[in-house]
């Protein structure tokens, strides 16, 4: 009977990805600051949280929702990032829609289809005095 220990399948270890940056001294700071702030004590802790908060960031401008912070008074503040606007829908223009009467309709397509009116004197520059 074999040995379910020495089985000859082996389950494949997922490879974790290696990441580095370079930081300014500031960010790194920044950075340093965060993670006390946060009790974080890796930097692959900070990333993965970070990470998660920027793909919710990018999820809600991709929906066309703004980022909003709100103090205890109401006073609100819409998050500006312009790497997020990049995914942010286009800007939705207000609709409206017109009931069109039968007559209406008539009159505007005998409109468009007709030869263009000439421009007026105060158009086309004529002043209709002579030199």
């Amino acid at each position: 009977m074999p040995n379910a220990a020495r089985s000859t399948r082996t389950t494949p270890k997922i490879r974790k990805t290696k990441f580095q940056a370079d930081l300014a001294p500031s960010e790194d700071r920044m950075m340093r600051a965060l993670k006390e702030e946060l009790e974080l004590t890796s930097n692959t802790d900070f990333l993965s949280d970070a990470l998660a908060l920027f793909r919710w960031a990018v999820s809600e401008r991709k929906r066309g929702h703004n980022i909003v912070s709100e103090s205890i008074t109401g006073e609100r503040k819409i998050l500006v990032f312009p790497r997020l606007e990049r995914v942010a829908p286009e800007i939705a223009l207000p609709h409206t829609e017109i009931q069109w009467t039968g007559a209406e309709l008539e009159s505007l397509a005998e409109l468009a289809s007709r030869q263009p009116a000439p421009p007026c004197a105060a158009v086309s520059g004529a002043t209709g005095k002579s030199a």
